[in-house]
């Protein structure tokens, strides 16, 4: 299917021929859905042995060393084996996908369940909800975050609102939209940016990133299950150079509550995501070298973002230092530290700090000045205790 929706023809087409192609496409594999809720002996010789094997490791108390797209497959492969109705779809999702997140999906679950789109992101967003709403769960793949903007009005106006606007009669809450963010190293302006905060401005929506494989597989597992529409945004720079030790079994990860992976009393640091790295050696170097100990949390939802948390920490340690990827005006961070100053305000011994990437378009070759790294955070941290002082 997806050879004959080529993005060379396909951007030479007015953008409501490209769109109706698209639709038509995706209303042919009508059947094949159908066909998710009958048995069939392809599916059985397809997958016996293998959901033989996930049965035993669902209760399994082992873990094993993953990186983030294995344990991000896991998820998918879990979800799949314990919901009979769940779908796993989007551009070349059925030969493994981009960065290898699908790869052996389709031979476990058959063509029905998994399988490519047209290079349509309006289109996988409109039939995830679709399918959704008729009461099946819907994970779909946008290559990469970037490309989530021609999908922007099927998640704004219709996913997030379909709840709301019925008075509760139905939803799509079964939807889960998968992209890849985040600077790579060479991704350019098309395929490093971070976009959570244009979500986390939209009610009826949960947006999530995890840090790493552990929170990867559990926060994506409770997004697939959640009764309402989720982003799941994955740090693409972490697909391979992440590594933990991940548990075998079915586990899920809270959606809406941070983690303090780090408790310190001087300054309270926040981020999510792959800038967890960069905190991460922040916080090491702000303890070496000058002494400084840090609370580290993760915020890991950042719709709806925990607050309770990270006043708690704000309260104790007086100061707060918040970073990320994205564009420093109207950031998320922006957020924070608005709603952490107005609870905040009589525990602050200093101004909160925002330590983001820059008001320009994501470069390319200068990359490396753009990202917020570790550098930047601990001056940050600095700066945040010499006040105090």
């Amino acid at each position: 299917m997806l050879a004959s929706f080529q993005k060379r023809s396909l951007s030479i087409l007015p953008r409501s021929r490209t769109f109706d192609a698209a639709v038509r496409s995706l209303s042919s594999l009508a059947p094949s859905i159908h066909s998710l809720h009958q048995s069939s002996n392809e599916s059985e010789s397809i997958d016996n042995d293998r959901r033989r094997q996930l049965a035993q490791m669902l209760t399994s108390s082992k873990t094993t060393q993953m990186n983030l797209f294995t344990a991000v497959n896991n998820a998918m492969e879990i979800a799949l084996h314990t919901d009979d109705s769940a779908t796993l779809f989007g551009e070349d999702v059925a030969f493994g996908g981009v960065f290898r997140c699908s790869q052996t999906l389709r031979d476990t679950f058959g063509k029905a369940r998994v399988f490519n789109t047209p290079l349509s992101e309006n289109g996988i967003a409109g039939f995830a909800i679709g399918y959704a709403a008729m009461g099946g769960t819907a994970v779909a793949e946008i290559q990469f975050a970037d490309y989530m903007f021609p999908a922007f009005d099927q998640i704004v106006n219709e996913a997030a609102k379909f709840r709301y606007r019925s008075g509760n009669q139905w939803n799509c809450g079964g939807v889960t939209i998968r992209a890849a963010c985040g600077a790579v190293g060479h991704g350019g302006h098309y395929h490093s940016q971070s976009p959570e905060a244009y979500f986390a401005h939209t009610p009826g929506i949960v947006v999530a990133m995890p840090r790493g494989p552990k929170s990867a597989k559990g926060l994506l597992l409770s997004s697939i299950r959640s009764k309402d529409p989720v982003i799941f945004l994955e740090p693409k720079a972490l697909y391979r150079a992440a590594v933990e030790e991940v548990p075998e079994g079915d586990y899920e990860i809270p959606l809406g509550k941070a983690e303090v992976l780090r408790e310190g009393r001087d300054v309270t640091v926040l981020g999510w995501g792959g800038q967890l790295r960069m905190l991460t050696k922040a916080c090491d170097l702000a303890l070496e070298k000058d002494g400084i100990q840090c609370e580290l949390i993760d915020l890991q939802t950042i719709l709806p973002w925990d607050v309770e948390t990270v006043e708690r920490s704000v309260n104790k340690t007086g100061k707060l230092v918040v970073s990320h990827e994205a564009p420093i005006t109207c950031g998320f961070g922006a957020e924070v530290a608005a709603k952490i100053q107005e609870r905040c305000f009589l525990s602050l011994e200093a101004p909160i700090q925002r330590v983001c990437g820059y008001d320009t378009p994501f470069p390319l070759v200068f990359e490396k000045y753009y990202i917020p790294d570790e550098f930047k955070n601990l001056e940050a941290i600095r700066k945040v205790v010499d006040f105090s002082q």
